[in-house]
């Protein structure tokens, strides 16, 4: 039986489960869904809200590059890196508005190293976030 090694980023958004940053498995790093919650302060970047809270507008582009920044701190804190990303699954709360900004971000991104990758729309995220992805990545 291999055996598993929960992993931490203190460089990351704390998660808002009961879950680690990510888990390692033989040469296997499953990192948990993340979102672009910015560390320490859990900004969400490119948020707009009304005077009741509620978002009102969100810029898909500026959350998607803070969510590559806390998917590399993980990374790296995991002792694996950007290079060895496998598989990315990405959760969009808005496919027909967003999917286009998003790729092109994405893309900028990925551009030696392409995972495969799986794109879902979701109804809601557990925090007012636009995006999360969840990522497999080799690690030695």
């Amino acid at each position: 039986m291999t055996s598993s090694q929960s992993v931490s980023s203190s460089r990351a958004p704390v998660p808002v489960g009961p879950y680690p940053h990510a888990r390692r498995v033989g040469s296997l790093l499953f990192v948990s869904g993340t979102g672009p919650r910015v560390p320490g302060s859990n900004e969400v970047p490119g948020n707009v809200v009304d005077s009741n809270g509620r978002v009102v507008e969100h810029d898909i582009e500026r959350q998607a590059r803070q969510c590559f920044a806390n998917i590399r701190a993980i990374l790296e804190d995991a002792g694996s890196s950007w290079d060895k990303i496998v598989d990315v699954t990405v959760f969009l709360t808005d496919m027909a508005g967003d999917f286009a900004r998003f790729n092109r971000v994405y893309g900028e991104h990925f551009t030696a190293n392409q995972p495969t990758r799986t794109t879902v729309e979701v109804g809601a995220l557990p925090t007012p976030i636009h995006v999360e992805l969840k990522v497999i990545a080799t690690i030695d």
